[in-house]
């Protein structure tokens, strides 16, 4: 896997992954940017909560659950002091779709968390990351 990150100016920068798929990245006007995009780390929480809807979804696909919506929520909280990195990331999952078996839910989602899900579980390294879900029906 490559990345590749050009400065534009000031905090402004692009990321174009090795797909060939690009976005806008920027800080904050107090650190000379000028909010044109997502920041750096919201990006590694945006990535695991890719990830980890990924895995849920494609579990529960296997279980032959007809999931109609699913959104993932992440509440991340970070050191105080530089390397201000996650301590921690609680991610909550709604997933929408008829008759959806609460006991496959939650294995797909512990499932993600614990073997599957590459981001979540790096990061966990550094945070207490937590899951939980609600189901509701369609």
């Amino acid at each position: 896997m490559k990345a590749r990150v050009k400065w534009v100016q000031d905090a402004t920068m692009v990321g174009e992954s090795g797909s060939g798929h690009a976005l806008v990245m920027d800080g904050p006007p107090e650190h000379g940017g000028r909010n044109l995009g997502v920041r750096p780390m919201e990006m590694l929480l945006l990535g695991m909560g890719g990830c980890t809807e990924f895995d849920v979804l494609h579990i529960l696909k296997k279980a032959r659950q007809q999931v109609t919506d699913c959104v993932v929520e992440l509440a991340a909280e970070r050191a105080q002091d530089d390397p201000k990195v996650f301590t921690r990331i609680h991610v909550h999952f709604i997933i929408s779709g008829p008759n959806l078996s609460e006991k496959h839910v939650t294995r797909a989602v512990a499932l993600s968390a614990e073997k599957y899900c590459s981001a979540s579980i790096m990061l966990g390294a550094t945070a207490d990351v937590t899951h939980d879900f609600e189901i509701r029906s369609t």
